[in-house]
């Protein structure tokens, strides 16, 4: 076998993988980074940036649809799916590229195969011994699904809905998470029939509750159908479609059953434990550095517990190459990572929830704002809906922002700020917002939790 030796030998290049691999080589270090597919990983081929770009079809669908509305004289004459996934691959496949020449620009020597972890420097790729100082593990992870529940068929997983090449009539999508709903979205600007089935009490059930509850009304005024609190049961398929049983009896018949139950982390049979690495329900054990129970062995992404996003594990691997080089990064919990549902209408988070803010702090200790974006003139103008919701420590700074409604998704970086660094509504109120922008609803929402409310 041949070898060859590193300062850092990277096992993944997805998000995590390679953003550890850009920062340890931009601080002098030598980088082997192994992928068995592709650089980019989940998010950039079947994941964050092809689903987006279906998504952004999807929306100029639906403003085609309502083109009088603005005084153009448009009419949509359907959905060409050849067309739409010409647009989506090329879209991953520049910036593939463009990923590829800024690895290799970098200096970092990128090994095509299967990594295997075979001690604690040591990464084995068919006949190529890769050894590095210190190891990173990100696998990623893999699409889940029920007990007994068989992916097949008819009854597909997100990769397999990415390369539908028609759009189906009918679908039903087996949990109302982010990726549930994401599909669900697409499918009725498309004009297909969507019914959700969510085994928890609400859509997007890890946001704050009156966000869910304002989403679920967004949905069923676009058609879409839900069936909350109800468990899956079983499913079978023919040729033409499913029929999905629940357990309270009901049955749904459609042509296809997404599978949408979460993800799964990518360890099994990657010579983790062999080596002395916990793992705990398959995800990887780590301290508050990010590194294993093997020393000098760390792991990044979505096989750590915790919140499955790719930015999260982006800065993950960021946050070792620098604690590998000496540095004192800093470390941001996930609650504080900024979460975005790209769905109409788009669902945008960062920190505490109310119900989390008052369990931590006391419910008397606690003051949350809603700020309607009726009153915004820009959401106006662009035709939605929506609130932006603060939450704050009385006397004390802001705690928890999630918004609901169009394009909130590019509100969330003034929100992270402000949440992480424990600005007070005081600290923020005395600012600019721009006008009109979508941007003035935050400031509205913080002049209100000041104490001197303008528009409400």
């Amino acid at each position: 076998m041949s070898e060859q030796n590193f300062d850092l030998v990277v096992l993944g290049a997805g998000s995590g993988g390679y953003a550890a691999a850009l920062r340890y080589a931009q601080l002098g270090k030598s980088v082997a980074l192994i992928e068995k597919d592709k650089v980019g990983g989940t998010c950039l081929h079947v994941g964050c940036i092809p689903t987006k770009a279906l998504l952004h079809s999807a929306e100029v669908a639906d403003v085609t649809r309502e083109a009088a509305k603005y005084g153009v004289g448009a009419q949509l004459g359907g959905i060409d799916i050849a067309a739409v996934t010409a647009y989506r691959e090329g879209i991953v496949a520049g910036k593939y590229k463009g990923l590829q020449a800024h690895l290799k620009g970098r200096g970092i020597t990128t090994i095509e195969g299967t990594g295997r972890l075979t001690s604690p420097t040591t990464v084995q790729v068919g006949d190529q011994i890769i050894t590095g100082t210190n190891v990173i593990l990100a696998t990623g992870s893999y699409s889940r699904s029920l007990p007994g529940l068989e992916i097949g068929g008819r009854v597909i997983t997100s990769e397999q809905a990415l390369s539908l090449d028609f759009v189906p009539k009918k679908v039903a999508v087996l949990g109302g998470g982010v990726i549930g709903v994401e599909f669900s979205s697409v499918w009725k600007s498309w004009g297909a029939e969507v019914t959700i089935i969510e085994a928890l009490p609400h859509l997007v059930p890890n946001e704050d509750e009156s966000i869910s509850k304002h989403f679920e009304r967004a949905f069923r005024r676009r058609g879409i159908d839900f069936k909350l609190g109800v468990r899956f049961a079983g499913v079978t398929q023919n040729e033409s479609g499913v029929v999905v049983s629940l357990e309270n009896g009901e049955t749904v018949e459609a042509e296809l059953l997404l599978v949408a139950v979460g993800r799964g982390p990518l360890t099994a049979n990657l010579g983790y434990e062999e080596v002395g690495v916990q793992l705990d329900r398959g995800f990887v054990v780590v301290d508050e550095n990010l590194q294993t129970t093997v020393p000098g062995v760390y792991a990044v992404g979505d096989i750590v517990p915790g919140l499955q996003l790719a930015h999260r594990g982006f800065q993950q691997g960021i946050f070792v190459a620098e604690v590998l080089a000496g540095l004192d990064p800093i470390h941001v919990e996930d609650v504080n990572i900024p979460k975005v549902t790209y769905s109409d209408p788009e669902v945008a988070s960062v920190g505490l929830t109310q119900a989390k803010a008052e369990e931590k702090y006391g419910a008397e200790n606690v003051t949350a704002f809603e700020y309607n974006l009726a009153g915004n003139g820009k959401s106006h103008i662009i035709g939605t809906s929506g609130i932006i919701k603060a939450i704050r420590v009385n006397d004390g700074p802001v705690v928890g922002v999630h918004m609901i409604g169009a394009r909130v998704g590019e509100l969330i970086g003034e929100a992270q700020l402000v949440v992480d660094w424990e600005a007070y509504p005081e600290d923020i109120a005395p600012y600019i917002h721009a006008h009109p922008t979508q941007n003035e609803a935050l400031g509205e929402t913080f002049l209100a939790l000041a104490g001197k409310p303008l528009h409400v």
